[in-house]
């Protein structure tokens, strides 16, 4: 069985100074964590192939790691974009059989970052793009964003959308009131970065973004970021929001589900009966979830060999063979 990673991050010592040198007030709170896992995102050659290893992954799909460029002034992210892609690029010249890459993106000039999607797919050979929810304060779902989209589907490209820290309001209106540490982990991997990433998601879906750009496919980590456990609910703003589908139907002909680094068994099940095997992809979230104990793989174990098969790195290998080069 051929494994294969999609949410799999790296970043470059000119981000890192990059967002070191932002105005406070587009910082985001968690960027590249320790020392020790900074360094583990800055190097992408032999020990992260024996992290791959040792957890069975043969293959990573790396991206730069949240907030990328999302949160920089247009000029500083368009002048990093094609030096991160080059670099990622680079290494994956050197490792063709064990990585591959998703563009990062210079958001705040959709223009560019358009054209660079398109540079990155067919010069660099990557495979989508990863996007976040928001460019400083304006959500991706802003008409201004939408030469992304129309790049993506016009190159056949998926989009993984990934967390981020959400706003400074809502930190505070929602995640605040603790230690300053049991505040930060309730406003990021406790639930608020996957709240944050459904709610986008769901703005994609009613602001008509599937509706204009039909082919357009989008990755969703963390077993559908909420989004998947509400949708009963969720399909009746069908009733008042003007759309072609309910919403259950974009998530079953637009979005791909992945673990994110949650192995887990019950969710699974629960994604299998909501959107199906052919929907569902791996992720391990290189190097934010420990995959060294086996657990990477070890959920899939009770599903039947077709359905394995797709989830390990069939669907992805599937979707990656109708990207326009």
């Amino acid at each position: 069985m051929k494994v294969i990673g999609l949410e799999e991050h790296y970043v470059t010592a000119e981000v890192v100074e990059a967002w070191a040198n932002l105005d406070p007030r587009w910082q985001d709170p968690v960027v590249a964590g320790s020392a020790g896992l900074r360094q583990r995102l800055l190097e992408i050659g032999d020990q992260r192939l024996d992290a791959m290893d040792e957890a069975g992954i043969d293959v990573q799909v790396a991206s730069l790691t949240s907030p990328g460029l999302w949160n920089l002034a247009p000029a500083v992210a368009r002048a990093l974009q094609s030096d991160c892609n080059d670099q990622l690029a680079d290494a994956v010249r050197a490792h063709p059989d064990r990585l591959q890459g998703f563009a990062t993106l210079a958001a705040p000039d959709p223009d560019a970052a358009a054209d660079e999607l398109s540079r990155a797919v067919m010069t660099l050979g990557f495979n989508g793009a990863l996007v976040i929810s928001r460019v400083r304060g304006m959500p991706i779902d802003n008409w201004d964003f939408w030469p992304v989209f129309e790049a993506a589907e016009h190159l056949r490209a998926p989009l993984y959308l990934h967390p981020q820290s959400p706003p400074p309001a809502v930190r505070d209106a929602y995640y605040s009131g603790f230690d300053d540490i049991v505040s930060a982990a309730f406003a990021t991997h406790g639930v608020g970065w996957h709240y944050d990433t459904g709610v986008q998601l769901l703005r994609l879906i009613l602001a008509g973004v599937f509706d204009r750009f039909p082919d357009l496919q989008v990755i969703l980590g963390h077993w559908g970021e909420m989004v998947l456990f509400f949708l009963d609910r969720i399909d009746r703003m069908a009733e008042t929001s003007h759309l072609e589908r309910p919403v259950s139907e974009y998530l079953r002909s637009n979005v791909f589900i992945t673990p994110g680094g949650i192995f887990s068994t019950r969710y699974l099940r629960w994604a299998l009966e909501v959107v199906g095997a052919d929907r569902i992809m791996f992720a391990a979230d290189y190097p934010f979830a420990p995959t060294d104990d086996g657990a990477a793989l070890r959920f899939l174990g009770e599903l039947a060999d077709a359905d394995r098969n797709k989830i390990a790195s069939g669907n992805w290998d599937q979707l990656c063979a109708g990207i326009r080069r």
